[in-house]
């Protein structure tokens, strides 16, 4: 018995963890042992002077025999190489591989000697080629019982494609093997002049998207690259918005013959529900608009999409829907390569499997199942979507939504009520008719569950590593990556392979805890810890070079945009094929001040964005604080946007033995109303009151005569709400401090235009009546 130990170096010569792999081959069975079962096993250093890897192969009356592999292989060339020192047949391969990849013909081969072939491989004899491919989903400990049969509800078995010389795997392959959907139109596919394969006859977005291949130049390219503007193009259904972006001139997809590239049963029963629905011309719909966009898989940051809570019911619909359409198509059309491929593989005869490692026509996933993850707030939106991708999965693929009561008892608590009786207790809560909307339902902001579909079902609970679709809120999904930090044996590798993240509300999601994202975004797309069952011979390239997060697109939503989800965008959303932003030209809030309030904005200097913070309290300090002190008036509130600036300011007033009270986002009920009831008996003259604490508890707080903006706010409608609050005060004027660093907000409030003018002109104080 021979025995085989290979390491494989990533592109750049940076050692690979977790791809080592060990095979023992008998006379009649092959034994395959997995990557849990070897983490232990010596692999070469990455130090020293050491610049190439070596495998060594040792056989029954062989002396030891080093093969030598050059670090700048990708880790898939690596492997063929390792198999071929084995196979004679993948040794052809690899070397057919080769030529193509350097344009040479065979007929320049047929002058090299017979004896490199011989030398290269034992007997063919020692190789079992009628091995079958065996599945390791039983050996996932995370999985639950219910999600590892070998049959699908339709009980038809298909075969993984695999390496009949090193791998034996059971008849099935879970993790796939019931994902066939709707076939597509199909021509040859030819390996030494047989038909072997199928390829699409017309070549779709995901089949550009994902046969792409990145070249070193590319790759070093995308890791320098800053998001910098090539073409504008306007916003269909948006007056004043205008798309931005880099890389390819985005055109939309007006080719209503092709069904705008979504299969088939999807798009008819996509239309079937935007006509049942009362929709009219779906072709010039903003869904249908804004589903073209997503197809064309670049990364798109939408920052100005008008949420349901804000009377935006029908614009938020039309956004939702379209990310869903193309999250199903994804998913539908990634299902299918691997069921066609699985179903080809296994009419092949065994020789010929061997032949077809060259082809990338046979790489078809990744390293785990999960295609989608979708990053959502709290569990009431999160019900709202997942029932809304229920009605737009076609009936066939929905015959029996598995876990639905579960689902509902669980994320739909008081949801449909709310919608049921919303006007009679909008009428009697004194909160604003948003604030209920959005808090009315299920406000859990811990939540996760995956989704996964089959011929005829949707499975709603279901094992993450055999999901198509994770759902979760950021703080759901942080706490399963602190378990698995804590805990060794669990792990969060269901996210190496995710190709499209969707951020919706994330205006909302900013004002939980946005590092949440920040992590999750660090977490994708890594290496994964385990094998969990995927056949590595059907891996993609990319995904093995470590170039995943090239491919996944990223697709984020919200009313407003801040420096922290424009960082995230800039820096952490790498699309190979480029990046999509909304360019809107703001109105303003100012007119929705119903009282004649003289508001007036003071500019302070800032040298930098670090700068920005310490300028702005030593401009209240010097400029604002003594007007404040010096009076024998109560009754004036600081409305503060950061719980960061809330607390250099309370350090600040503590210091000046100031009469303040606190009301934050992390006060206590009882403090609340004890506060609230010395501001307004004038017991205390200084309340210091959050933007956090505001939209968590929408307050009314009473006793206003004197009000500072010390941090507009990120929250548009905010600024009208909390400046409304002086009725009944004598002054009638509020104070805002600003710096051309607040841009964003600034615009909002004002408006773009005066935004501009207040931020370069040479005067310091406008004012707003």
């Amino acid at each position: 018995m021979g025995k085989r130990r290979f390491a494989e170096r990533q592109r750049g010569g940076s050692r690979r963890k977790g791809h080592e792999d060990v095979y023992k081959n008998g006379s009649k069975k092959t034994v395959y042992r997995s990557r849990d079962e070897v983490a232990d096993s010596p692999s070469p250093g990455d130090s020293g002077d050491s610049d190439v890897e070596h495998t060594d192969i040792v056989s029954d009356g062989e002396s030891e025999e080093m093969v030598e592999i050059q670090k700048e292989n990708t880790m898939y060339d690596n492997l063929l190489k390792t198999l071929g020192s084995a196979s004679e047949s993948l040794a052809r391969a690899n070397k057919r591989r080769q030529r193509e990849e350097e344009g040479r013909s065979d007929s320049e081969e047929e002058g090299r000697s017979d004896s490199e072939e011989e030398g290269r491989s034992g007997s063919e004899e020692d190789i079992n080629a009628g091995s079958e491919s065996r599945s390791m989903s039983g050996e996932d400990t995370d999985a639950s019982d219910d999600d590892s049969p070998q049959m699908d509800s339709g009980g038809s078995k298909h075969q993984g494609l695999v390496s009949a010389d090193v791998i034996e795997q059971a008849d099935t392959d879970d993790t796939y093997a019931d994902n066939a959907f709707d076939s597509d139109d199909e021509c040859d596919f030819n390996v030494n002049g047989n038909s072997i394969a199928k390829a699409p006859a017309s070549t779709s977005s995901f089949d550009e998207h994902v046969r792409y291949k990145l070249s070193k130049d590319e790759v070093s390219d995308l890791m320098r690259e800053k998001w910098k503007t090539k073409w504008k193009v306007p916003a269909v259904g948006m007056p004043k918005c205008k798309w931005i972006g880099n890389g390819e001139r985005f055109v939309e997809n007006d080719d209503i013959n092709l069904a705008y590239d979504l299969k088939p049963r999807l798009y008819d029963h996509w239309l079937d529900n935007y006509k049942a629905n009362g929709g009219k011309d779906f072709h010039s719909s903003r869904q249908r608009s804004f589903f073209s966009l997503c197809n064309s898989y670049r990364d798109i940051l939408h920052h100005n999409k008008k949420p349901f809570y804000l009377k935006g019911v029908e614009e938020d619909s039309s956004i939702t829907d379209a990310y869903i359409m193309h999250s199903l198509n994804h998913i539908f059309k990634s299902g299918d390569l691997v069921a066609k491929n699985d179903a080809k593989v296994a009419k092949l005869q065994e020789t010929t499997k061997n032949e077809i490692l060259s082809s990338e026509e046979f790489l078809d996933r990744g390293f785990t199942r999960p295609k989608i993850l979708i990053l959502l707030p709290f569990a009431s939106i999160a019900y709202r979507l997942v029932k809304r991708l229920i009605q737009l999965t076609p009936s066939k693929h929905k015959v029996n939504v598995e876990n639905n009561d579960r689902f509902l008892d669980e994320y739909g608590t008081a949801t449909d009520e709310i919608d049921e009786t919303e006007n009679s207790k909008s009428q009697k809560s004194s909160k604003p008719s948003d604030f209920q909307a959005l808090f009315g339902g299920n406000n859990n902001d811990h939540f996760m569950i995956g989704i996964k579909f089959t011929r005829r079902s949707m499975k709603l609970y279901n094992d993450f590593y055999s999901s198509d679709m994770i759902v979760a809120s950021p703080l759901g999904l942080i706490t399963k990556i602190g378990e698995a930090e804590i805990n060794k044996e669990k792990d969060t590798d269901y996210l190496s392979s995710i190709e499209v993240l969707v951020i919706d509300h994330a205006d909302v999601i900013a004002m939980q805890n946005w590092s949440h994202v920040s992590t999750v975004f660090e977490k994708l797309n890594r290496i994964p810890s385990k094998q969990h069952g995927t056949d590595i011979m059907r891996i993609r390239p990319w995904y093995l070079d470590g170039q995943a997060k090239f491919y996944r697109q990223s697709i984020i939503l919200g009313s407003h945009l801040n420096p922290d989800i424009n960082a995230v965008f800039n820096r952490n959303c790498h699309n190979y094929r480029g990046k999509v932003k909304l360019d809107y030209d703001h109105k303003g809030v100012l007119p929705k001040v119903l009282l004649q309030v003289r508001q007036i904005y003071q500019r302070f200097d800032a040298e930098s964005i670090v700068d920005v913070d310490d300028a702005r309290l030593a401009y209240f300090s010097q400029k604002v604080f003594p007007k404040i002190k010096d009076s024998i008036q109560g009754g004036t509130m600081i409305f503060i946007s950061s719980y960061f600036e809330f607390v250099r300011l309370r350090n600040f007033l503590k210091s000046q033995d100031a009469s303040f009270c606190l009301l934050g986002e992390y006060t206590k009920q009882s403090d609340i109303s004890r506060a609230r009831v010395w501001f307004f008996q004038e017991r205390r003259k200084i309340m210091l009151y959050t933007e956090r604490a505001h939209f968590y508890h929408r307050y009314k707080i009473r006793g206003i005569q004197n009000l500072i903006i010390y941090s507009l706010p990120e929250r548009k409608e905010f600024y009208p709400e909390i400046v409304n609050m002086l009725q009944g005060s004598e002054n009638m004027t509020t104070t805002v401090l600003f710096s051309c660093f607040d841009m964003l907000r600034l615009e909002r409030i004002v408006g773009r235009g005066p935004a501009k003018r207040m931020a370069t002109s040479d005067k310091d104080v406008f004012i707003f009546t």
